[in-house]
């Protein structure tokens, strides 16, 4: 970074499925149909470094889209978002084909254990030479509990606290080792110092671990912590353990003051505020000139199905959006049983009624469509400029940008846009190192430095 000037940090939106974030994306003629192989991934790899992208991010679910009528085969007769691989393997095979992109993946706090998740993401870290971050979930709905021989999703709150808990393990596994703790003289035959590797002998309400983690610490000290709490439960833990947070806002003045709740959770951990990125959710559609730009995006819209929307909404929000009629408003008690509160609130004060209609959720929820986030649309400049709006503005530090198709989307942003951010000083030049903590401008942990927000936060 030259200066003082805040520069954005820029995420490429992946799941490791048939499409983009966009169910419809698959339609599109310039979209390539073989993603069940490495090759498709390490292009978009490669399409993402190409344009300095700080990290590739892949969201997750732990089932297929099966809760609209309680069936999957409209979800796989329409390829809304049912393949679902796992994406740890597909980032390492992205890694083996960059060198300085951060590998970011999404893993559940409900459904795995603190150790496994621990050795997983401090061996890709490893492997990656320090470009890991884990984006930290709870899960969402009782699809992903019946795959994992549970009867229901647990309660929104009881959730975030069992994941504090699991953050609590897993952070105190990352721990096992200190710096310096393998010697490796090969001469006297000593390996490493083991007063140097700790055990953990975590013993909590959810969990037990003993340790130590047989995995050593990586060239960043641990993978870079994701999350996207925006609910009140949710931002009080992306307030505690969030190093880059992900959002969704419908618009940039929501987007500021919920840009400011936000800082003000770090803080009240006792966490420094501008250390922490928060980037929302946006597509971009560039052309030539703004009627180019303006029929892409129109001819990406009309990829979509209504069933699109219907499938997804019901995946996300834990409940048959079949078996109501469209104009039909929720209930007080149909809105209880909707898992995801933060999005739930989103479209209740986008639509103005306490008791939102079907149709209302499918409107202003966007799912299923580009609609879903903010569209940036125009030439290079008119997309800079709306970017640099929403940066300056203070409604976000970056951006998680969701592709119309792959890996097209990403290649016209690094072809158009990136140069005109990097030629305001917006944007980087180049990495700032060979990690993803020095790239996003984050400092090395220390052993046990997490321990202190937790300590200030119980004084």
């Amino acid at each position: 970074m030259s200066g003082t000037q805040r520069q954005m940090k820029m995420v490429g939106f992946l799941q490791a499925q048939n499409c983009s974030i966009a169910p419809g994306s698959w339609r599109h003629p310039a979209n390539p149909m073989d993603f069940t192989t490495a090759k498709y991934f390490q292009r978009i790899g490669r399409a993402l470094e190409d344009g300095k992208f700080h990290l590739a991010f892949f969201d997750d679910r732990l089932a297929m889209p099966d809760i609209y009528k309680n069936d999957h085969r409209d979800a796989v007769e329409n390829g809304v978002r049912v393949v679902k691989m796992d994406p740890a393997t597909i980032i390492t095979a992205i890694g083996m084909a960059t060198e300085k992109l951060g590998l970011g993946v999404t893993y559940s706090t409900t459904y795995y254990e603190p150790f496994h998740v621990a050795r997983l993401f401090g061996t890709l870290d490893l492997m990656s030479g320090g470009r890991a971050a884990w984006n930290v979930v709870t899960s969402l709905n009782s699809s992903e509990a019946a795959n994992f021989g549970r009867t229901e999703h647990l309660a929104h709150d009881l959730r975030y606290e069992r994941a504090d808990e699991f953050m609590e393990v897993v952070m105190g596994l990352w721990d096992s080792w200190e710096d310096g703790a393998i010697i490796g003289d090969k001469a006297s035959g000593r390996f490493a110092d083991g007063t140097k590797v700790h055990k953990l002998n975590h013993q909590g309400k959810y969990f037990s671990s003993a340790g130590p983690l047989p995995v050593p610490r990586s060239p960043q000290g641990h993978p870079v912590l994701i999350q996207a709490g925006q609910s009140g439960r949710g931002r009080q833990f992306a307030g505690r353990w969030g190093e880059l947070i992900f959002v969704v806002y419908p618009n940039m003045a929501m987007g500021q003051k919920q840009y400011g709740e936000l800082k003000a959770a770090v803080a009240a951990e006792g966490r420094d505020p501008d250390s922490v990125a928060v980037c929302p959710a946006c597509y971009v559609c560039v052309g030539e000139t703004q009627a180019i730009a303006e029929e892409k995006r129109e001819y990406i819209r009309a990829l979509a199905k209504p069933i699109d929307a219907m499938v997804l909404l019901s995946e996300a929000l834990n409940f048959d959006f079949g078996s109501k009629d469209p104009d039909s408003e929720f209930t007080d008690e149909e809105l209880k049983k909707i898992s995801w509160t933060g999005f739930k609130e989103r479209v209740v004060n986008l639509s103005g009624k306490p008791n939102p209609t079907v149709r209302d959720f499918v409107h202003f929820s966007g799912r299923g469509t580009i609609g879903e986030f903010p569209i940036f649309c125009g030439t290079p400049t008119q997309v800079a400029d709306q970017m640099e709006e929403w940066f300056s503005a203070r409604a976000c530090d970056g951006f998680v940008l969701a592709a119309t198709h792959m890996s097209g989307a990403f290649e016209e942003f690094s072809r158009y846009v990136v140069p005109e951010l990097q030629r305001r000083g917006l944007y980087h030049k180049d990495y700032a190192g060979s990690t993803l903590r020095e790239n996003l401008g984050l400092q090395r942990p220390e052993v046990g430095a997490w321990r202190k927000g937790a300590m200030r936060q119980a004084s």
